[in-house]
């Protein structure tokens, strides 16, 4: 643990001016809404942006993982259905979830049963080999993307001008001012609402107020936004926590894609830990139901393929024709005719070409 702590010290560089305020003692952290204040020679909640000399040091070129996948792995549904995306991370996260999908990255300054390791790795090439796999899109993933900003910019500004999109697959525990920076710069936001409550948020490290409030923030700032729930059994599967959930997002926009996702034992909620509930196709339909209930259009149940209907479907919220058919990450039929339905004529929110 010590000498990986090393190894992601030394790479580093100043942060982005608009995310740091400097002050006796130290500086204090704008790129998650923890704002810590960082003493010299120690680091943030994250682990990984941290004081020397005076200034706010950031994690910069290398990646813990990179790798092409579909765009709907992210999940983006409504973004260049049957596309990839170059996906890439670094290490370190601003949450403590037990039960994490991607720990062996996000939690590796936490616990050392994560085995994943920096590798050395310019913006250019990351660039590069997006363009070499034909991506439609750059996705900073895999750990919280928030607290590498400076990185995740500098790898899609070395991309910038061969027609990629730009995402963020986050837990959305953002400030308004790492929000304003990514203005022009992020065309893509997936946010991972994990609760509805004030309580389940403190177990996990965070506030909901302040995603709710990141939430409203990415759709005021014109960046295409999907929002992804996991739901876990007994944590925050009951209707009224689905239900408070679709319904924030409906009053904001009906036209918000909402996934609902199977848990799988894993992390410390795992087998060895006595967790053995995966969450059932069941579980994910009355989620779905409660959302199309509260009046929004696009609820998707994935990570289930064949067994939650046409739940996977995307259909055209005005005559109801399926304008893209999936089979899991798989794109089966587009019947969409320059972002409008073929059927009836009408646009279905998204960003669809090619």
């Amino acid at each position: 643990m010590t000498e990986l702590r090393q190894q992601i010290e030394k790479a580093t560089r100043p942060a982005d001016k608009a995310l740091v305020l400097r002050g006796p003692g130290g500086v204090q952290c704008l790129a998650c809404a923890h704002r810590c204040h960082v003493a010299e020679g120690q680091s943030g909640i994250c682990g990984v942006r941290h004081c020397r000399g005076g200034e706010l040091r950031v994690p910069w070129g290398y990646v813990s993982a990179a790798q092409v996948e579909p765009l709907a792995k992210k999940p983006f549904y409504h973004v260049r259905p049957g596309r990839d995306a170059l996906t890439f991370g670094m290490l370190g996260c601003s949450f403590r979830c037990s039960f994490c999908q991607n720990w062996f990255t996000s939690q590796a300054l936490r616990d050392p049963r994560a085995q994943a390791v920096p590798l050395a790795c310019p913006p250019e090439e990351l660039a590069e080999l997006a363009l070499a796999h034909n991506a439609a899109a750059m996705i900073s993933s895999y750990n919280e993307p928030l607290i590498t900003t400076e990185w995740a910019l500098d790898v899609f500004r070395a991309a910038r001008g061969h027609g990629l999109l730009f995402g963020y697959v986050s837990n959305g525990f953002a400030t308004p001012e790492v929000l304003r920076h990514l203005a022009g710069l992020v065309d893509l936001y997936k946010v991972d609402l994990k609760a509805f409550t004030e309580a389940h948020y403190r177990r996990l490290g965070g506030r909901l107020r302040t995603v709710l409030e990141a939430i409203e923030q990415i759709r005021q700032q014109g960046i295409w936004l999907e929002v992804v729930t996991l739901v876990v059994p007994g944590f925050n599967d009951s209707d009224g926590e689905l239900r408070g959930i679709a319904r924030f997002l409906a009053g904001l926009s009906p036209d918000i894609p909402w996934h609902v996702t199977p848990f799988q034992p894993d992390y410390r909620l795992n087998k060895a830990a006595g967790h053995t509930c995966r969450t059932p196709p069941e579980t994910l339909l009355r989620a779905r139901r409660l959302g199309l209930e509260a009046g929004l259009h696009f609820v998707y149940a994935g990570n289930l393929p064949g067994q939650v209907g046409d739940a996977e479907h995307t259909r055209c919220p005005h005559c109801g024709r399926i304008v893209v058919e999936r089979l899991g990450f798989r794109i089966l039929r587009v019947n969409l005719d320059g972002g409008c339905c073929s059927g009836c004529g009408r646009a279905v929110p998204g960003i669809w070409g090619q």
